[in-house]
């Protein structure tokens, strides 16, 4: 095992809460693997904290970071510039220190497109998708989904004005094709009939709150493609539900890698180790204590 030293770079997880993630097993399995002197760091804090907090770690011996809820799109105000991509966005979950400037950056779109691939064989072009949420997360994966030619973005979320927001943003700045739904059982249920692919794009159901979900399971129907970006527990409440009907299901791991994989590449400008990475998550998720 390789311990820090004064010149390991130290890779840090900006967000609250994050007992439940694996990112931190994930991304040092990987290091190891390869023999790099990195430690990635969970660092909790609350939002009133984070200027203080990232003003810290940029004079600290940091290569980079990973931003997670709820610090998605606040963390943007602390960088120095942004890729053309997160700028499209408008939400950053990745950090690289890049000779004293702080550059913000988004995997989790296209994180999300590539499990969606690997695990469902679906690809953006002509499908209809209905997202819930309107969070960074949702940002994120709808603007890709858009770049990518989606035919339909719906989107759904407690607060009308933010799914609203959203949409409007996505057609005026990449083509028109998103529309938002209120949050309404009856709305729901006649955009659903009209999409093929259902994500959810919050954190309800994420442990240690399992018992939660961000749609009635009842208004789900057979045929449709049901993704969680939730992926600790792996199945969750919503997967469950999809499952129990016949629907094909994509659970949250394979996002996480695949936009974990993604920011090791920034951070090290290496190839990561995606077995070695999967193996990890999957480790850590089976000995957790939610």
């Amino acid at each position: 095992m390789r311990y820090p030293t004064v010149t390991t770079r130290l890779v840090i997880l900006l967000g609250k809460p994050l007992g439940h993630s694996v990112s931190p097993a994930m991304h040092n399995s990987a290091f190891a693997e390869l023999g790099m002197d990195y430690c990635y760091l969970p660092v909790e804090v609350a939002a009133e904290d984070l200027a203080t907090v990232f003003a810290g770690l940029k004079r600290m011996n940091v290569a980079g970071g990973n931003v997670t809820v709820p610090h998605k799109i606040r963390i943007i105000d602390l960088l120095d510039r942004l890729d053309p991509l997160a700028q499209s966005i408008g939400a950053v979950n990745t950090i690289c220190l890049e000779q004293g400037q702080a550059v913000g950056y988004n995997t989790d779109g296209h994180g999300f497109l590539r499990s969606l691939q690997e695990v469902a064989g679906i690809s953006p072009a002509g499908e209809r998708f209905f997202l819930l949420g309107a969070g960074g997360g949702a940002r994120a994966i709808a603007m890709t989904l858009a770049v990518e030619g989606a035919a339909k973005i719906v989107i759904s979320n407690r607060t009308a004005a933010r799914a609203l927001a959203l949409a409007e943003e996505i057609n005026r700045a990449i083509r028109p094709c998103a529309k938002m739904v209120g949050a309404g059982a009856k709305e729901q249920r006649a955009a659903l009939a009209e999409c093929t692919v259902l994500i959810n794009c919050t954190s309800l159901g994420m442990a240690p709150g399992c018992d939660r979900v961000a749609l009635d399971p009842a208004l789900l129907h057979p045929g449709l493609t049901v993704a969680d970006i939730v992926y600790n527990p792996m199945r969750t409440r919503l997967l469950a539900a999809a499952e129990a009907i016949g629907c094909r299901t994509v659970p949250g791991l394979g996002m996480l890698i695949h936009q974990g994989a993604a920011a090791f590449s920034l951070w090290t400008g290496c190839e990561p180790p995606l077995a070695t990475m999967r193996q990890a998550a999957l480790a850590q998720l089976n000995h957790s204590t939610f």
